[in-house]
């Protein structure tokens, strides 16, 4: 993969702070016996250093250097394993949890995801939670980024000027290009993302394929069930 422009991965938290979604898996790593957690795609790690508490054992793994060369220098970042790869890397023994945030299960291609499943369920202890979320393609949310007019913020690098094009590859294959406009004359960070927009049927196919048993699929950080109408698809599958 090309790796992240280190300006955009400074300003990735404050898009993307701490929320209701890192409440929700901070709760599952809460539950009674788990103690080795995998965050897998962790990014900059805001999520992960707030997984390693006491009595727990934590691994952020995440392909990109940048990304995680960020996550290290994090409060708490010493408490924490830090992976760079992706599930092929994974050879650190069985977890408890393993979680996947941000939507990064829609960065990953058809064929790697169903393989990134089955590393998940053979370093999963049985009876243990994967935990996901991912867009609900039924609400189409491409196109409206597609409509967004650049907007410009301000940043500890200067005004950055921000703005994306949408192209439908296929059906649930979605090219994002984002642009980053610099104050600096010239310097335009464009990053292309091929994104998966998988429906409900096809990821619980696909767990199931894996070795893994759904138990719930929610519609928000709340727990409500999903009905299909929601924009999140909140997967909780067990190791069978």
């Amino acid at each position: 993969m090309t790796d992240y422009d280190p300006r955009i991965v400074a300003m990735y938290d404050g898009e993307n702070p701490d929320g209701p979604d890192h409440d929700y898996y901070r709760s599952l790593a809460a539950q009674p016996g788990v103690r080795r957690i995998l965050d897998l795609g962790c990014g900059t790690g805001i999520l992960t250093v707030t997984l390693a508490q006491e009595g727990r054992e934590v691994v952020g793994m995440d392909p990109s250097p940048a990304m995680l060369d960020y996550a290290r220098q994090r409060s708490g970042a010493s408490e924490v394993l830090w992976v760079e790869g992706d599930s092929r890397a994974l050879d650190h023994g069985l977890f408890d949890l393993a979680v996947l945030s941000g939507n990064v299960v829609q960065h990953i291609p058809d064929q790697q995801w169903e393989r990134t499943l089955q590393d998940l369920r053979r370093s999963l202890s049985s009876g243990s939670v994967l935990a996901f979320e991912s867009r609900n393609p039924e609400r189409r949310a491409w196109e409206s980024w597609a409509r967004e007019e650049p907007s410009t913020k301000d940043t500890p690098f200067g005004p950055v000027t921000e703005w994306c094009q949408v192209q439908e590859l296929s059906e649930g294959k979605i090219l994002l290009e984002s642009f980053s406009k610099f104050a600096t004359p010239g310097a335009t960070v464009q990053e292309d993302q091929v994104l998966a927009f998988r429906t409900v049927e096809q990821l619980e196919v696909q767990l199931q394929a894996a070795g893994f048993k759904v138990d719930a699929i929610r519609g928000d950080w709340n727990r409500t069930p999903f009905d299909g109408s929601q924009a999140v698809m909140i997967f909780e599958a067990r190791a069978a």
